[in-house]
Protein backbone atom coordinates (compact mmCIF):
# COMPACT_ATOMS: atom_id res chain seq x y z
CA UNK A 1 0.00 0.00 0.00
CA UNK A 2 2.90 2.35 0.76
CA UNK A 3 4.36 1.70 -2.69
CA UNK A 4 1.01 2.53 -4.30
CA UNK A 5 0.78 5.82 -2.38
CA UNK A 6 4.35 6.71 -3.38
CA UNK A 7 3.54 5.93 -7.02
CA UNK A 8 0.45 8.15 -6.95
CA UNK A 9 2.35 11.04 -5.36
CA UNK A 10 5.20 10.68 -7.88
CA UNK A 11 2.75 10.58 -10.76
CA UNK A 12 0.98 13.71 -9.49
CA UNK A 13 4.26 15.59 -9.14
CA UNK A 14 5.30 14.60 -12.67
CA UNK A 15 1.96 15.80 -14.03
CA UNK A 16 2.56 19.39 -12.84
CA UNK A 17 5.59 20.19 -15.07
CA UNK A 18 3.96 18.30 -17.94
CA UNK A 19 0.87 20.51 -17.73
CA UNK A 20 3.02 23.66 -17.42
CA UNK A 21 4.99 22.72 -20.55
CA UNK A 22 1.74 21.95 -22.36
CA UNK A 23 0.18 25.28 -21.40
CA UNK A 24 3.33 27.15 -22.48
CA UNK A 25 3.30 25.45 -25.89
CA UNK A 26 -0.37 26.34 -26.39
CA UNK A 27 0.33 29.96 -25.38
CA UNK A 28 3.23 30.33 -27.84
CA UNK A 29 1.43 28.65 -30.74
CA UNK A 30 -1.60 30.92 -30.35
CA UNK A 31 0.66 33.99 -30.26
CA UNK A 32 2.49 33.09 -33.51
CA UNK A 33 -0.69 32.24 -35.41
CA UNK A 34 -1.40 34.53 -38.37
CA UNK A 35 -4.09 37.14 -37.96
CA UNK A 36 -4.87 39.83 -35.42
CA UNK A 37 -7.77 39.08 -33.06
CA UNK A 38 -8.43 42.77 -32.40
CA UNK A 39 -8.63 43.69 -36.09
CA UNK A 40 -10.80 40.61 -36.74
CA UNK A 41 -13.12 41.65 -33.90
CA UNK A 42 -13.33 45.36 -34.79
CA UNK A 43 -13.66 44.82 -38.53
CA UNK A 44 -12.98 47.44 -41.22
CA UNK A 45 -14.82 50.12 -39.25
CA UNK A 46 -12.35 50.07 -36.38
CA UNK A 47 -10.22 53.20 -36.15
CA UNK A 48 -6.58 53.00 -35.02
CA UNK A 49 -7.59 54.59 -31.72
CA UNK A 50 -10.33 52.01 -31.14
CA UNK A 51 -7.96 49.19 -32.05
CA UNK A 52 -5.30 50.40 -29.62
CA UNK A 53 -7.88 50.84 -26.86
CA UNK A 54 -9.18 47.31 -27.37
CA UNK A 55 -5.64 45.94 -27.51
CA UNK A 56 -4.94 47.58 -24.15
CA UNK A 57 -8.19 46.24 -22.69
CA UNK A 58 -7.27 42.69 -23.73
CA UNK A 59 -3.68 43.07 -22.50
CA UNK A 60 -2.24 42.50 -25.98
CA UNK A 61 -0.16 45.68 -25.82
CA UNK A 62 2.10 44.03 -23.22
CA UNK A 63 5.20 42.05 -24.20
CA UNK A 64 4.54 38.35 -24.79
CA UNK A 65 7.33 37.24 -22.41
CA UNK A 66 9.68 39.40 -20.34
CA UNK A 67 11.82 39.15 -17.21
CA UNK A 68 9.24 41.00 -15.13
CA UNK A 69 5.73 40.05 -14.14
CA UNK A 70 3.97 42.53 -16.42
CA UNK A 71 3.62 40.43 -19.58
CA UNK A 72 1.05 38.35 -21.42
CA UNK A 73 2.44 34.99 -20.26
CA UNK A 74 2.12 35.81 -16.56
CA UNK A 75 -1.38 37.20 -17.08
CA UNK A 76 -2.24 34.04 -18.99
CA UNK A 77 -1.09 31.74 -16.16
CA UNK A 78 -2.73 33.95 -13.52
CA UNK A 79 -6.07 33.76 -15.33
CA UNK A 80 -5.81 29.97 -15.68
CA UNK A 81 -5.14 29.56 -11.95
CA UNK A 82 -8.35 31.51 -11.31
CA UNK A 83 -10.20 29.29 -13.79
CA UNK A 84 -10.58 32.11 -16.31
CA UNK A 85 -10.19 30.88 -19.92
CA UNK A 86 -10.79 34.34 -21.33
CA UNK A 87 -13.70 36.03 -23.06
CA UNK A 88 -14.68 35.24 -26.62
CA UNK A 89 -14.01 38.20 -28.88
CA UNK A 90 -16.79 37.10 -31.24
CA UNK A 91 -19.58 35.96 -28.90
CA UNK A 92 -18.64 38.46 -26.14
CA UNK A 93 -19.17 35.82 -23.42
CA UNK A 94 -16.68 33.90 -21.25
CA UNK A 95 -15.18 30.93 -23.10
CA UNK A 96 -15.97 28.70 -20.12
CA UNK A 97 -19.69 29.41 -20.55
CA UNK A 98 -19.55 28.22 -24.17
CA UNK A 99 -17.52 25.14 -23.25
CA UNK A 100 -20.07 24.16 -20.59
CA UNK A 101 -22.67 24.29 -23.35
CA UNK A 102 -20.70 22.33 -25.97
CA UNK A 103 -18.70 19.87 -23.86
CA UNK A 104 -21.59 17.49 -22.99
CA UNK A 105 -22.25 16.91 -26.71
CA UNK A 106 -18.59 16.00 -27.33
CA UNK A 107 -18.47 13.82 -24.21
CA UNK A 108 -21.60 11.92 -25.21
CA UNK A 109 -20.24 11.31 -28.71
CA UNK A 110 -16.87 10.23 -27.34
CA UNK A 111 -18.38 7.78 -24.83
CA UNK A 112 -20.49 6.02 -27.46
CA UNK A 113 -17.60 6.05 -29.93
CA UNK A 114 -15.31 4.44 -27.35
CA UNK A 115 -17.99 1.86 -26.55
CA UNK A 116 -18.22 0.84 -30.22
CA UNK A 117 -14.43 0.73 -30.53
CA UNK A 118 -14.25 -1.41 -27.39
CA UNK A 119 -16.90 -3.90 -28.48
CA UNK A 120 -15.68 -4.27 -32.05
CA UNK A 121 -11.93 -4.13 -31.36
CA UNK A 122 -11.64 -6.21 -28.18
CA UNK A 123 -13.81 -9.14 -29.23
CA UNK A 124 -12.53 -9.15 -32.82
CA UNK A 125 -8.94 -9.18 -31.55
CA UNK A 126 -9.69 -12.03 -29.13
CA UNK A 127 -11.43 -14.01 -31.85
CA UNK A 128 -8.52 -13.45 -34.25
CA UNK A 129 -6.02 -14.69 -31.65
CA UNK A 130 -8.12 -17.79 -30.99
CA UNK A 131 -8.31 -18.49 -34.75
CA UNK A 132 -4.63 -17.75 -35.36
CA UNK A 133 -3.36 -18.26 -38.91
CA UNK A 134 -6.82 -18.89 -40.35
CA UNK A 135 -8.83 -16.95 -42.90
CA UNK A 136 -10.75 -15.26 -40.07
CA UNK A 137 -7.51 -14.16 -38.42
CA UNK A 138 -6.07 -12.70 -41.61
CA UNK A 139 -9.36 -10.97 -42.45
CA UNK A 140 -9.63 -9.33 -39.02
CA UNK A 141 -6.00 -8.23 -39.13
CA UNK A 142 -6.56 -6.72 -42.57
CA UNK A 143 -9.66 -4.95 -41.24
CA UNK A 144 -7.66 -3.50 -38.33
CA UNK A 145 -5.02 -2.04 -40.64
CA UNK A 146 -7.47 -0.76 -43.24
CA UNK A 147 -10.00 0.85 -40.90
CA UNK A 148 -7.35 2.73 -38.93
CA UNK A 149 -5.87 4.09 -42.17
CA UNK A 150 -9.18 5.60 -43.32
CA UNK A 151 -9.56 9.36 -42.65
CA UNK A 152 -12.33 9.98 -40.15
CA UNK A 153 -14.08 12.63 -42.23
CA UNK A 154 -14.10 10.38 -45.33
CA UNK A 155 -15.64 7.47 -43.42
CA UNK A 156 -18.22 9.85 -41.97
CA UNK A 157 -19.17 11.08 -45.43
CA UNK A 158 -19.48 7.50 -46.74
CA UNK A 159 -21.73 6.51 -43.84
CA UNK A 160 -23.87 9.59 -44.48
CA UNK A 161 -24.26 8.71 -48.16
CA UNK A 162 -25.00 5.01 -47.56
CA UNK A 163 -27.18 5.08 -44.43
CA UNK A 164 -28.52 8.61 -44.68
CA UNK A 165 -29.10 9.22 -48.40
CA UNK A 166 -29.24 5.87 -50.21
CA UNK A 167 -31.15 4.12 -47.43
CA UNK A 168 -33.59 7.04 -47.39
CA UNK A 169 -34.22 6.60 -51.13
CA UNK A 170 -34.59 2.82 -50.85
CA UNK A 171 -36.93 2.75 -47.84
CA UNK A 172 -38.76 5.97 -48.49
CA UNK A 173 -37.27 7.60 -45.41
CA UNK A 174 -38.55 5.04 -42.90
CA UNK A 175 -35.20 3.56 -41.89
CA UNK A 176 -32.66 6.21 -42.84
CA UNK A 177 -30.36 7.55 -40.12
CA UNK A 178 -30.03 11.29 -39.41
CA UNK A 179 -26.89 12.85 -40.86
CA UNK A 180 -26.79 16.03 -38.75
CA UNK A 181 -27.58 17.32 -35.28
CA UNK A 182 -28.08 15.70 -31.87
CA UNK A 183 -31.87 15.51 -31.79
CA UNK A 184 -34.81 16.21 -34.08
CA UNK A 185 -36.10 19.77 -34.26
CA UNK A 186 -39.61 18.64 -33.32
CA UNK A 187 -38.41 17.42 -29.91
CA UNK A 188 -37.67 19.86 -27.11
CA UNK A 189 -35.06 18.00 -25.03
CA UNK A 190 -34.98 17.92 -21.25
CA UNK A 191 -31.54 19.28 -20.33
CA UNK A 192 -30.18 18.24 -16.94
CA UNK A 193 -26.59 17.12 -17.48
CA UNK A 194 -26.33 18.06 -21.15
CA UNK A 195 -26.05 14.38 -22.12
CA UNK A 196 -29.31 13.95 -24.00
CA UNK A 197 -29.51 10.17 -23.63
CA UNK A 198 -28.88 10.30 -19.88
CA UNK A 199 -31.20 13.29 -19.46
CA UNK A 200 -33.96 11.40 -21.27
CA UNK A 201 -33.54 8.44 -18.93
CA UNK A 202 -33.56 10.66 -15.83
CA UNK A 203 -36.65 12.59 -16.95
CA UNK A 204 -38.42 9.49 -18.25
CA UNK A 205 -38.63 10.85 -21.81
CA UNK A 206 -38.01 7.68 -23.81
CA UNK A 207 -38.80 9.52 -27.03
CA UNK A 208 -35.79 11.74 -26.31
CA UNK A 209 -33.65 8.68 -25.53
CA UNK A 210 -34.48 6.83 -28.74
CA UNK A 211 -34.21 9.94 -30.91
CA UNK A 212 -30.84 10.89 -29.39
CA UNK A 213 -29.51 7.35 -29.85
CA UNK A 214 -30.74 7.41 -33.45
CA UNK A 215 -28.76 10.60 -34.09
CA UNK A 216 -25.67 9.12 -32.35
CA UNK A 217 -25.43 6.02 -34.55
CA UNK A 218 -23.52 7.39 -37.54
CA UNK A 219 -21.09 9.82 -35.81
CA UNK A 220 -20.35 7.30 -33.02
CA UNK A 221 -19.76 4.54 -35.58
CA UNK A 222 -17.41 6.84 -37.48
CA UNK A 223 -15.26 7.45 -34.42
CA UNK A 224 -15.57 3.94 -33.00
CA UNK A 225 -14.79 1.98 -36.15
CA UNK A 226 -11.63 3.95 -36.91
CA UNK A 227 -10.38 3.51 -33.36
CA UNK A 228 -11.29 -0.19 -33.26
CA UNK A 229 -8.33 -0.91 -35.54
CA UNK A 230 -5.90 -0.20 -32.68
CA UNK A 231 -7.80 -2.40 -30.24
CA UNK A 232 -7.93 -5.27 -32.72
CA UNK A 233 -4.17 -5.40 -33.10
CA UNK A 234 -3.36 -4.72 -29.44
CA UNK A 235 -5.85 -7.27 -28.11
CA UNK A 236 -4.72 -9.93 -30.59
CA UNK A 237 -1.04 -9.45 -29.66
CA UNK A 238 -1.74 -9.68 -25.92
CA UNK A 239 -4.11 -12.60 -26.33
CA UNK A 240 -1.47 -14.59 -28.24
CA UNK A 241 0.91 -14.19 -25.29
CA UNK A 242 -1.73 -15.14 -22.73
CA UNK A 243 -2.93 -18.18 -24.69
CA UNK A 244 0.58 -19.63 -24.43
CA UNK A 245 0.54 -19.54 -20.63
CA UNK A 246 0.54 -22.78 -18.66
CA UNK A 247 -2.79 -22.16 -16.94
CA UNK A 248 -4.50 -21.81 -20.33
CA UNK A 249 -2.93 -25.04 -21.57
CA UNK A 250 -3.98 -26.85 -18.40
CA UNK A 251 -7.53 -25.51 -18.74
CA UNK A 252 -7.67 -26.90 -22.27
CA UNK A 253 -6.28 -30.22 -21.04
CA UNK A 254 -9.04 -30.48 -18.40
CA UNK A 255 -11.65 -30.17 -21.13
CA UNK A 256 -13.02 -26.73 -20.25
CA UNK A 257 -14.97 -25.23 -23.13
CA UNK A 258 -12.73 -23.23 -25.45
CA UNK A 259 -15.00 -20.17 -25.44
CA UNK A 260 -14.92 -20.07 -21.65
CA UNK A 261 -11.12 -20.33 -21.60
CA UNK A 262 -10.65 -17.62 -24.24
CA UNK A 263 -13.28 -15.05 -23.31
CA UNK A 264 -13.49 -15.49 -19.54
CA UNK A 265 -9.94 -16.30 -18.47
CA UNK A 266 -7.50 -15.32 -21.24
CA UNK A 267 -9.27 -12.11 -22.27
CA UNK A 268 -9.44 -10.90 -18.67
CA UNK A 269 -5.65 -11.14 -18.29
CA UNK A 270 -4.96 -9.69 -21.73
CA UNK A 271 -7.16 -6.70 -20.92
CA UNK A 272 -4.71 -4.96 -18.54
CA UNK A 273 -2.48 -3.38 -21.27
CA UNK A 274 -5.60 -2.56 -23.28
CA UNK A 275 -6.93 -0.48 -20.37
CA UNK A 276 -4.01 1.94 -20.65
CA UNK A 277 -4.55 2.23 -24.39
CA UNK A 278 -8.23 3.01 -23.81
CA UNK A 279 -7.27 6.03 -21.72
CA UNK A 280 -4.73 7.22 -24.25
CA UNK A 281 -7.09 6.74 -27.17
CA UNK A 282 -9.74 8.78 -25.40
CA UNK A 283 -7.55 11.73 -26.36
CA UNK A 284 -7.62 10.56 -29.97
CA UNK A 285 -11.41 10.45 -29.85
CA UNK A 286 -11.55 14.01 -28.48
CA UNK A 287 -9.28 15.19 -31.27
CA UNK A 288 -11.07 13.13 -33.90
CA UNK A 289 -14.36 14.63 -32.75
CA UNK A 290 -13.31 17.92 -34.35
CA UNK A 291 -13.55 16.36 -37.83
CA UNK A 292 -16.54 14.17 -36.99
CA UNK A 293 -18.53 17.01 -35.47
CA UNK A 294 -17.86 19.18 -38.49
CA UNK A 295 -18.93 16.39 -40.85
CA UNK A 296 -22.17 15.64 -38.96
CA UNK A 297 -22.89 19.24 -37.80
CA UNK A 298 -22.64 17.97 -34.23
CA UNK A 299 -22.87 20.90 -31.78
CA UNK A 300 -19.81 20.03 -29.69
CA UNK A 301 -16.41 21.48 -28.85
CA UNK A 302 -15.04 20.47 -32.25
CA UNK A 303 -17.60 22.58 -34.08
CA UNK A 304 -17.02 25.42 -31.62
CA UNK A 305 -13.28 25.27 -32.24
CA UNK A 306 -13.76 25.39 -36.02
CA UNK A 307 -16.03 28.42 -35.63
CA UNK A 308 -13.44 30.12 -33.42
CA UNK A 309 -10.74 29.54 -36.04
CA UNK A 310 -12.96 30.94 -38.80
CA UNK A 311 -13.73 34.06 -36.74
CA UNK A 312 -10.10 34.47 -35.55
CA UNK A 313 -11.47 34.24 -32.00
CA UNK A 314 -8.09 33.68 -30.30
CA UNK A 315 -9.38 33.47 -26.69
CA UNK A 316 -11.91 30.82 -27.74
CA UNK A 317 -9.26 28.85 -29.65
CA UNK A 318 -6.83 29.05 -26.76
CA UNK A 319 -9.43 28.21 -24.12
CA UNK A 320 -10.80 25.21 -26.01
CA UNK A 321 -7.37 23.73 -26.69
CA UNK A 322 -6.33 24.25 -23.06
CA UNK A 323 -9.53 22.60 -21.82
CA UNK A 324 -9.01 19.55 -24.05
CA UNK A 325 -5.33 19.34 -23.10
CA UNK A 326 -6.04 19.47 -19.37
CA UNK A 327 -8.80 16.89 -19.78
CA UNK A 328 -6.47 14.52 -21.62
CA UNK A 329 -3.72 14.99 -19.02
CA UNK A 330 -6.21 14.27 -16.21
CA UNK A 331 -7.50 11.14 -17.94
CA UNK A 332 -3.94 9.91 -18.47
CA UNK A 333 -3.23 10.40 -14.76
CA UNK A 334 -6.37 8.53 -13.70
CA UNK A 335 -5.63 5.65 -16.08
CA UNK A 336 -2.09 5.31 -14.75
CA UNK A 337 -3.39 5.17 -11.17
CA UNK A 338 -6.01 2.55 -12.10
CA UNK A 339 -3.31 0.57 -13.89
CA UNK A 340 -1.22 0.63 -10.70
CA UNK A 341 -4.18 -0.75 -8.74
CA UNK A 342 -4.67 -3.59 -11.24
CA UNK A 343 -1.02 -4.49 -11.81
CA UNK A 344 1.22 -4.13 -8.70
CA UNK A 345 4.35 -4.42 -10.85
CA UNK A 346 3.78 -0.89 -12.14
CA UNK A 347 4.35 0.57 -8.66
CA UNK A 348 8.00 -0.51 -8.44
Amino acid sequence: MRSLLAYIITRLLLTIPMILILLTIVFLIIRVMPGDPVIAMMGPKGTPEMIEEMRHELGLDKPVISFGLDNQYVDYLRDLIRGDLGTSTYYKVPVWEKLKLYFPATLELTIFGLFIAFCVGIFSGAFAADKRKTVADYSIRLYGIAIYSIPIFWLGLMLQIIFGVWLNDITGGRFAFPIAGRISARISPEVITGLFVLDGIISGSWKQVTNSLFHLVLPAMTLGLVLSGIFVRLTRANMLDVLKQDYILSADARGIKRKKVVYRHALKNAFVPVLTMMGLQFAYLMAGAVLTETTFSWPGMGSYLVEAVNYRDFPAIQGTIIFIALLVASISLVVDIIYAFIDPRVRY
